[in-house]
């Protein structure tokens, strides 16, 4: 029996994942509370014990992780126009596993810079002009970061012209220059600045977290938790050389801060009379909503929607909702059994996901052109996605996926917005994708036989 033991510490849970790598199998799941506050250790200890107790003592393993812990990899990124290379910065930074905390467009001021300071973010990524193209602007940015108070490493991925100026300009700052993340204009670029965050991940703020205490990990993989998520989905999707994939897919990550939706597919328009608007899109991309979850940004959900028609959904007084609300903001991992809060979690998750996979998916407007009618696409469409995994403890949990899953289709009143038109929906109910990203470094096939058996098509 070979077995390896698959780690992801997460900001509230560790979780541990055993697999027999000669059966290729899983021999089992468990979590702990993270304690990052006092030694990481503990958690992990106390996963493992929990695994143990399942399915008996473990014998020699190695070990891989993967972590999101106090937080994850909190960026910021800065571009010259905000559709255009700061979208293709934040492109690089979410398709990396950061958690981008602001964008900024255009040039930076002083009131910037006190925000900046304010976040303190564990890595800035700044961009601007394509080669060739406009230089003021990042070296204006450049100007302005340097004042900076905060220690935290800068990636420059603008104008190539300018970018050793801008290292200069930078001098007593921790610099690092990648390639451009659009070199032309509408062309995407990202591959070198993701490659330089989770390496600046690894060296510094994993062990920042206290994960290089552990010593079996020390030479080991660690990457962050969401770029994980992202190896397994592309994966899955893609095949590795004689083991196939699904096919282009979508997947749904509902948790209790965020919601994060990952598509793997080109979404290029499907019609001659469509034409492409905007940057080209990555195809494995990820979007994360940051103000709609399921308990810590349970408020955003409620702006978005209004307390009338969670209120009139539930069929309670508007007084008693906001209670429930409330409640459920203060005490964010309660899962109650209660019929009432039950509800309320179907609502919440099904407006989660309508407002979540809305952004991601892109949008078509109709035109009037001297041949007829036409269309404009913005965005990705996936309308022919066939595939949504469903994943993270909020969404696992509920009674019934498939009641959830038509939030997440194409909708006749919104025609505009390219959603999936019919798709099944896989379950992920051990929770495995992190793992398998992380199983895939090193064990691609196994990897991916394993998602097969255990994402079930759910069919309640």
């Amino acid at each position: 029996m070979k077995i390896i033991l698959l780690i992801d510490f997460g900001s509230t849970f560790t979780k541990v994942t055993a697999v027999d790598l000669h059966k290729e199998i899983l021999l089992g799941c468990a979590s702990s509370f993270t304690t990052i506050d006092s030694d990481i250790n503990i958690g992990l200890k106390n996963a493992i014990k929990k695994l143990e107790k399942e399915i008996g003592k473990l014998p020699d393993y190695t070990c891989l992780a993967c972590s999101s812990a106090a937080g994850g990899l909190r960026m910021i990124v800065s571009g010259l126009v905000e559709n255009v290379t700061a979208k293709a910065a934040k492109e690089a930074s979410l398709g990396a596993g950061a958690k981008v905390i602001k964008t900024y467009a255009y040039e930076l001021s002083e009131e910037d810079l006190i925000e900046i300071d304010k976040i303190n973010p564990e890595i800035l990524l700044l961009s601007g002009g394509t080669d060739g193209g406009d230089k003021k602007c990042i070296l204006h940015n450049a100007n302005i970061i340097a004042k900076s108070k905060s220690k935290f490493p800068i990636i420059i991925a603008g104008n190539k012209e300018v970018s050793y100026k801008c290292k200069n300009i930078l001098k007593n700052k921790e610099t690092y220059i990648v390639e451009n993340v659009m070199p032309q204009f509408g062309k995407l670029n990202i591959n070198s600045a993701q490659n330089k965050i989770r390496e600046i991940f690894l060296k510094k703020i994993i062990y920042a977290k206290g994960i290089s205490k552990i010593d079996s990990l020390m030479s080991e993989i660690i990457m962050p938790t969401p770029s994980a998520v992202m190896k397994s989905l592309e994966l899955l999707s893609s095949g590795y050389e004689q083991e196939s994939g699904i096919g282009e897919l979508m997947a749904i990550d509902l948790g209790g801060a965020t919601t994060d939706i990952y598509s793997i597919g080109y979404g290029n328009p499907q019609n001659s009379n469509v034409i492409y608007k905007g940057i080209e899109e990555p195809y494995v991309k990820r979007t994360v909503e940051g103000d709609i979850g399921m308990r810590y940004s349970i408020d955003g959900i409620v702006d978005y929607t209004s307390i009338d028609e969670i209120s009139n959904i539930l069929n309670l007084p508007k007084e008693k909702t906001l209670q429930m609300i409330e409640y459920l903001k203060n005490n964010p991992h309660i899962i109650s059994s209660e019929k009432e809060f039950m509800n309320l979690d179907l609502v919440i998750a099904s407006k989660a996901i309508e407002i979540a996979t809305k952004r991601h998916c892109g949008t078509r407007e109709e035109i009037y052109t001297s041949n007829g009618v036409a269309y404009l696409q913005n965005g990705k469409d996936l309308t022919s996605i066939k595939n949504i995994i469903a994943t993270g403890g909020a969404l696992i949990h509920l009674s019934d996926i498939n009641k959830l899953i038509k939030y997440a289709l194409y909708d006749l009143n919104q025609p505009y917005s390219l959603k999936p038109k019919k798709a099944k929906i896989l379950v992920d109910k051990k929770y495995i994708l992190s793992a398998m990203g992380l199983l895939s470094k090193l064990y691609p096939e196994i990897a991916i036989r394993i998602m097969k058996k255990e994402l079930k098509y759910d069919r309640n």
